[in-house]
Formats: C-alpha cells, sequence, structure tokens
C-alpha cells in the first residue's frame, strides 16, 4: 500500500518543503555513487545517529545532520514521496518557518526515541523519515478525512483507491508501533521508534494549531476534509492481469 498523492491542495508555495526536498536529494547525490565502505566511514561515523556515541556524550548535532542522509536510493525515494505528498499542507497551516521548526523538532523527537530504546547501539541511524512522521502526526490531526490516493499491488491486482487520510495514517503508525516492538535495536533494517516517536511528537505539536483553528468547531465546519476545495483526479484505470 503507497501512497501516491493526495486531494488536499496548498495556499501557498511550499518552499520549505521543496528546499528539504531539494537539500535531502543533493546530500544524497554528493555521496551516492560513492563505494559503500568509503561511504560509512566518511559520512555515516561523522554524521548519522550514533547511539552509543550520543551515551559517550559525543555528537549531539547528529540529531538534525541524519535528517539529511539516507542509505539507499530506495529509502531516498520513499521519503521524498511522504514529504511531497504531506508536506505542503502543513507548511499552509504553520507558514514557512514554523512549519522548519516543526519539521526539525518531529526529527529530534524522532532521534530521541530511538535512542531511547538502545543507547548502547553502534549501529547508525539517517533518513528524514522521522521529521516526516511529524509531518504525518500534523496531517492526521488537521485532516482525517483528505482523501489519499493509494496504489495497492497485491500479487497480481494492481489498482488505485482514494481512502481518508486517517486509515492510510493510523494504519502506517500501528505497522511503525509493531516493528517497534519486535525489532532488534541492535540490528540494521527500519528505525520503528524513531517513525513512532516522530509521529507522536508532530501530532502533539500540532494541537495548538489544531486549537487556534476552533478545535472540534473546525472539525465541524470542514468535516475533517482540506478548509478549501479539494483537488480531483481521473483515477488511473490500471487492469487486473489474470492467469
Amino acid at each position: 500500500m503507497l501512497p501516491i498523492r493526495d486531494h488536499n491542495p496548498s495556499g501557498r508555495t511550499p518552499y520549505v518543503t521543496w528546499l528539504l526536498m531539494v537539500a535531502n536529494i543533493g546530500i544524497f547525490l554528493s555521496y551516492g555513487f560513492n563505494d559503500p565502505e568509503a561511504i560509512y566511514r566518511a559520512v555515516y561515523v561523522d554524521w548519522a545517529l550514533i547511539p552509543a556515541r550520543i551515551s559517550f556524550g559525543e555528537g549531539y548535532y547528529t540529531f538534525i545532520t541524519s535528517q539529511f542522509l539516507h542509505g539507499g536510493w530506495m529509502h531516498l525515494a520513499g521519503n521524498m514521496l511522504f514529504l511531497w505528498i504531506f508536506g505542503d499542507n502543513i507548511e499552509d497551516e504553520l507558514g514557512h518557518m514554523r512549519y522548519l521548526g516543526f519539521y526539525l523538532l518531529s526529527g529530534i523527537a524522532a532521534g530521541l526515541l530511538q535512542y531511547a530504546t538502545g543507547v548502547d547501539s553502534r549501529v547508525p541511524m539517517v533518513g528524514a523519515s522521522g521529521a516526516i512522521a511529524g509531518v504525518m502526526g500534523g496531517y492526521l490531526l488537521l485532516f482525517p478525512k483528505a482523501k489519499v490516493d493509494i496504489f495497492i499491488f497485491f500479487i497480481i491486482f494492481f489498482r488505485i483507491f482514494p481512502i481518508p487520510a486517517w486509515i492510510m495514517l493510523m494504519l502506517w503508525f500501528g505497522m511503525q508501533f509493531m516493528g517497534g516492538i519486535s525489532a532488534d535495536p541492535n540490528g540494521g533494517g527500519v528505525a520503528y521508534w524513531a517513525h513512532a516517536g516522530g509521529f507522536i511528537a508532530g501530532l502533539v505539536m500540532i494541537v495548538p494549531v489544531w486549537l487556534a483553528r476552533g478545535a472540534f468547531g473546525f472539525w465541524k465546519r470542514t468535516d475533517g476534509h482540506p478548509p478549501h476545495p479539494e483537488a480531483r483526479y481521473d483515477l488511473s484505470r490500471i487492469p487486473k492481469v489474470r492467469r
């Protein structure tokens, strides 16, 4: 299940979202073609978030720098897709500079929870997904019924469906939570707790904005949809392939 777009247009140009995407892509391209071992020595050791290093009292700046590193092309592409879908609407609500602070603080909160689950781990944590999870948490509170088009692939079945944002986002969060429970903090793979921590932080930090908009009155006025007319798309009709 992969989200490909939402039906929630933004009212202002999302300059910060664009700049964050350019920064992430540009930094990845600066080392993405080098030898993996050289990348590890030159980039991850110095700039990734390594819990054991934090416990030793070093590298606190990596709570921010690690947010702009990625472990591969698919890691980068997936994160940029989620940022592109959800980031512009949160930037629209918060304004450019408040949104940048919201994004970075979500990433820091994500790193803190991941660190807390394995303070002696020497596995580097990289990626923007913790910060982007915060954006998704904010989106859940402000626009729970905004339509999100998801691409579903199940063996030989391909289709695009529009579903309410809250379904997609809660399913995603549940997967991160369950993944975090079963994950080995000293092993590699997905930083599930970072995703969960960023999501919760974003949800909490957006509460004052939701209250300022009228809280439940905001939902009543908009029915949980965008506060401006929804974008409408012709859904791609991908045919089913049978044996």
